[in-house]
């Protein structure tokens, strides 16, 4: 029998398609902000095991964007197709693997049709939205015997192997609890209330959007997968109803060109950055989307404080928040176990300068006035050992510098590298990982709607 699919189990990861090409063939679907990693991965770092040789979406403009950064790396422009002839791209750009960056509730269109045409998939988090979606995608890769790779990054992170690492060699015993705190502060956590994300039938909210990635280390840190989740959420920051009452909102729809927007320290200021006004600005013509809403506007149906409580099949709970309007952002985490506990602190923004909270996250200023004389932030990461009887010991962390911690260039080295690589933590990501990731926040969103505890096997039985 095969080990669970988010455990420590050890092997090696290889690249997708590498057996059957020297050289496999990639294409894109979905060419917004997401799939920029994708893109450099592949005409940069990967570009000799690895050929990018087709975009899909339905914006042309954003194909060409992407498509004007190929050239400038001395590479041919690659072939463009719009998402209707997303199957007739498959075959005449002779596609070994789809990289899946589109919106999350497409997802499974593109997933399904690339695993039926015989391809390989990669996709970003969360594999998809749903129950329903999640089932249809597991019952074809069944049917085909086709790989998804689900790019969980975290688990790459040096930081988080650590983890993973200390509780597998049974520094803490068997784990009986878990306290795990994210907070979104009010420049990241903001920007999901901007963009399609708002919209739960999108995005699933950030039970499945965000929590995603973190349901999923837990999953793999305690080599289990939840059976019982009870979820309290609701929209207490952001919409039109919490900012009028606190008198904070402005009276625009979108940020870009409204008065009542310039000095609003949550409207995002596309104008001011190149790269997303010409992702997003100059495409609005052929989609008509709006990158830049109004926070405190109506329409959003997602969550902003979220808490759960999960009963593992281990036998271990978990207690979970998600905070997406905090003034810092960083999480917390620790793990009781019956010989000690394990304390992570990380603080990835210690506070949000109103001279940048218009831009996203991780994004360039390109020179905006008076950002060179701000502040940094405060960061920092803390692992602590507690065993019992012992005087607790700080551990040694690990270099986290790079995307997402050092996690992004690690985990795109296993899955274009080219070559096998050892893989003794189980950080390679498949199908049944991605459905494994969804149960918690499929069910919480459940329990946000009934009130009551939901039982992981009713949402969906793997």
């Amino acid at each position: 029998m095969q080990p669970f699919a988010g455990g420590y189990r050890k092997g090696v990861c290889m690249s997708p398609s590498a057996a059957s090409s020297p050289r496999p063939r990639y294409a894109i679907v979905g060419l917004g902000g997401r799939a920029q990693m994708f893109v450099d991965a592949l005409t940069r770092a990967h570009v000799d095991t690895a050929q990018l040789v087709a975009f899909c979406d339905v914006n042309q403009t954003r194909m060409d964007v992407h498509n004007r950064t190929v050239v400038e790396r001395g590479l041919p422009a690659v072939a463009t197709y719009r998402a209707q002839d997303f199957g007739r791209m498959l075959d005449a750009e002779r596609v070994d693997t789809v990289i899946v960056t589109s919106i999350d509730r497409t997802h499974d269109e593109y997933i399904v049709a690339a695993l039926r045409a015989g391809r390989d998939v990669i996709t970003e988090k969360p594999m998809t939205t749903d129950a329903q979606r999640c089932r249809r995608i597991l019952d074809v890769q069944a049917e085909t015997g086709r790989k998804i790779t689900v790019t969980f990054n975290y688990r790459y992170n040096p930081l988080h192997a650590r983890v993973r690492e200390v509780i597998a060699a049974g520094a803490i015993g068997e784990i009986g609890s878990v306290h795990f705190e994210w907070l979104l502060d009010t420049r990241h956590g903001a920007d999901y209330f901007r963009r399609w994300h708002r919209d739960k039938a999108n995005s699933g909210g950030l039970m499945v959007h965000k929590a995603t990635h973190h349901f999923d280390l837990v999953n793999w840190w305690i080599a289990s997968s939840p059976e019982v989740v009870y979820g309290l959420g609701r929209l207490f920051f952001y919409g039109d109803e919490n900012g009028n009452r606190r008198g904070i909102a402005r009276p625009y729809a979108r940020a870009h060109g409204a008065p009542e927007a310039a000095d609003d320290p949550f409207a995002l200021k596309l104008a001011d950055n190149p790269t997303m006004t010409a992702l997003y600005l100059d495409a609005e013509h052929e989609d008509g989307y709006h990158r830049d809403q109004n926070v405190f506007g109506p329409g959003i149906t997602i969550e902003d404080d979220m808490a759960v409580a999960v009963r593992y099949r281990s036998g271990a709970t978990m207690s979970y928040h998600l905070t997406a309007y905090s003034p810092w952002e960083g999480y917390r985490v620790g793990f009781n176990g019956s010989a000690g506990r394990l304390e992570l602190d990380v603080m990835e923004n210690s506070f949000v300068d109103p001279g940048t909270a218009g831009t996203v996250a991780g994004e360039a200023l390109h020179g905006r006035p008076g950002t060179e004389v701000r502040p940094e932030p405060e960061r920092g990461a803390r692992l602590t050992l507690r065993k019992h009887w012992e005087k607790p010991e700080d551990l040694d962390l690990p270099d986290t510098s790079g995307g997402h911690g050092g996690g992004d260039e690690r985990m795109l080295s296993d899955i274009f590298g080219g070559q096998p690589v050892e893989d003794p933590l189980g950080r390679a990501s498949t199908h049944r990982d991605g459905a494994l990731s969804l149960l918690t926040g499929l069910a919480a969103n459940r329990s946000f709607e009934t009130g009551l505890p939901v039982r992981a096997d009713d949402i969906l039985e793997l």
